[in-house]
């Protein structure tokens, strides 16, 4: 007679919740990655602002000294830099706003790391008594068998004995 695992649907709620928890961890860690890679795009344009203020402020200061600037040329390159100057102030605002993302998806990564963590312990645990309880379980099995082969051997003694 083959017994049935009383805590079978317990452990079966245990291995949903780890495959939950290691979903969730995935997730979170897809992402964290998602999001490190918008703080590495915002950086890069925010070095393209630079580099072309810089750029910028080189052919004004060129145009300067070899006396071919003109005073409207000045000026609109003067309002390109202003714009160009708002544009980076304006990413490093981003950049920052995407750091505090990152920090906040990193706490998330490490909370779900733990919850994934307890899920995995937990249905180790179950597992754990499941085969303790099956070792239990074939240990009075064969106990049993042996007395029955015990009582058998007596009769048959007896039997022979008549």
């Amino acid at each position: 007679m083959k017994q049935k695992y009383r805590l079978q649907p317990l452990l079966q709620i245990k291995e949903r919740a780890r495959q939950r928890a290691e979903i969730l961890l995935a997730k979170a860690i897809a992402r964290l990655e998602r999001e490190k890679k918008q703080l590495k795009k915002l950086e890069e344009e925010k070095q393209k602002i630079i580099a072309r203020r810089k750029e910028v402020r080189r052919e004004l200061h060129e145009k300067m000294l070899s006396g071919n600037a003109q005073a409207r040329d000045s000026q609109i390159r003067g309002n390109y830099l202003q714009r160009l100057e708002e544009d980076q102030k304006k990413k490093e605002t981003e950049i920052e706003a995407q750091k505090k993302l990152i920090e906040e998806c990193e706490v998330q990564v490490k909370r779900s790391r733990r919850d994934y963590i307890d899920a995995a312990k937990e249905l180790r645990i179950m597992e754990k008594h499941k085969e303790l309880w099956r070792k239990k379980l074939d240990l009075e099995l064969s106990r049993q068998e042996e007395k029955e082969m015990d009582e058998l051997g007596n009769v048959i003694f007896q039997l022979k004995q008549m």
